[in-house]
């Protein structure tokens, strides 16, 4: 479904990310894993858009993507869930859902009852502002936001960062299900290591920009840990 191939990119002088290669098969649930500051957030964002690759092909569904705007990414099927959820404080849940609605020009369109089905919460909370929310209640809100698009492929950046732990249980509950019983595509960036095993299928290690190891999540030894995922 999505391939990255010898992708490099930079801030400024900085090489940032190194002729990364990684294939992500439809229905696929991948971890994307590594210590703070060796590439994960810059290579969603690259994927999304919303960074430029200096080199290398981004292509999604057998095309090439690369040159895209992040909204014609979107319209594609690529829903994009950022670190920091990145919600709109000042409009309501509703109108936030209905951001995501009109980056695929239907922003007069019906909230769809699956977004409510997954987080009653968001119906409950229809109307109050997304700042209002606690940092969890966001979070399914930057998840219901991605989901408007229906996409074929979520990514989601550290979804459980600063959620307290019934929460995290939760989404990680929507990711399982969302994988396995409608077939979306997940890449999935995490530092809970507990949560990685339990909700992906595959993993990819980075360090340093590149793409160091890559496996079932089964294949995820104490060794790779060790090495690569331990502060």
């Amino acid at each position: 479904m999505l391939s990255i191939n010898n992708l490099n990119q930079y801030y400024g002088e900085s090489h940032t990310l190194w002729d990364v290669n990684i294939d992500i098969p439809e229905g696929s649930c991948i971890c994307l894993m590594g210590r703070n500051g060796v590439g994960k957030t810059t290579l969603l964002q690259s994927i999304m858009g919303l960074l430029p690759a200096e080199s290398g092909q981004i292509i999604f569904d057998g095309a090439t993507i690369s040159g895209k705007a992040a909204e014609a990414r979107a319209k594609l099927g690529i829903g994009y869930v950022p670190q920091g959820r990145d919600i709109f404080g000042q409009l309501t849940v509703e109108e936030n859902l209905r951001v995501g609605l009109s980056v695929i020009g239907k922003k007069s369109a019906k909230i769809p009852q699956r977004i409510f089905d997954l987080f009653p919460v968001l119906k409950d909370m229809l109307h109050r502002r997304g700042g209002d929310l606690s940092g969890g209640q966001q979070q399914q809100l930057a998840i219901g936001r991605a989901l408007t698009l229906n996409p074929k492929i979520l990514l989601l950046d550290e979804p459980t960062e600063g959620i307290q732990p019934n929460i995290v249980q939760q989404i990680g509950d929507i990711i399982i299900k969302l994988n396995k019983e409608e077939n979306i595509t997940v890449l999935l960036v995490e530092q809970k290591l507990p949560f990685a095993r339990r909700v992906g299928k595959n993993f990819v290690i980075m360090d340093r920009g590149r793409n160091v190891a890559q496996g079932m999540m089964t294949d995820l030894t104490e060794d790779l840990v060790q090495k690569y995922l331990t502060v």
